[in-house]
């Protein structure tokens, strides 16, 4: 156990914070009693079509944030530090919104247009995932928080890769209104969340080195 105090270990103790996560994200969704959500929509949404094609970036989110964890706990742990401060920070806010302001949407379509292995995925998705606490996305906060950690890696600078991760991000955020998973308003609303996340994760973290430097 002294081994995880040290500046080598000290990192690992901020995988503690995922249980911690899975806890608090259950209770608001299967256990706190809610009387009535607030509906997400806008004009936007009406406007935007249901395309099952974009199951394949949304559940890359998966491989995207779990595979940007894995690499940077071990090939870069500075970018894995504030990666993980900036989801912390970020989800444990929309943790609280979630109990303040609880939200709902009611986008998804009764019928699909098409019947194939992707609409019948999802249709089983449905399912599985409740259409309640949506509002911010913690999609679009987990791609953003991969996207930074990626961007933030010292051996991960060619143009053409941070190009990818880029359009990974945005094509992953595109997803969650596409499959009518969210409404513009959850992928807006997280915008601000993330601008501060990074203001206190990122650009903070970064200025006293650079004040030093000077």
């Amino acid at each position: 156990m002294s081994k995880i105090n040290t500046d080598e270990f000290r990192h690992v103790k901020l995988l503690i914070f995922w249980p911690l996560f899975g806890m608090m994200f259950s209770f608001v969704e299967r256990f706190y009693n809610v009387s009535s959500y607030y509906v997400m929509h806008c004009a936007f949404d009406d406007a935007i079509p249901f395309c099952e094609w974009f199951l394949i970036p949304y559940l890359f989110w998966f491989v995207y944030l779990i595979g940007t964890l894995v690499y940077t706990f071990f090939f870069d742990v500075p970018a894995f530090k504030k990666m993980m401060h900036f989801i912390i920070c970020t989800y444990t806010i929309t943790m609280v919104i979630y109990l303040l302001f609880p939200t709902c949407q009611e986008l998804r379509p009764e019928v699909f247009p098409r019947d194939n292995v992707l609409t019948r995925f999802i249709g089983w998705f449905y399912k599985f995932d409740t259409n309640t606490n949506v509002c911010p996305s913690i999609h679009v906060l987990g791609s953003v928080a991969a996207m930074f950690g990626l961007l933030d890696c010292r051996r991960l600078q060619k143009p053409w890769f941070k190009f990818a991760v880029v359009i990974a991000a945005l094509l992953i955020c595109a997803s969650t209104v596409f499959m009518k998973q969210h409404s513009v308003l959850d992928v807006i609303a997280a915008v601000p969340l993330c601008l501060l996340g990074h203001y206190l994760c990122y650009h903070r973290a970064e200025a006293p080195s650079t004040a030093t430097a000077h």
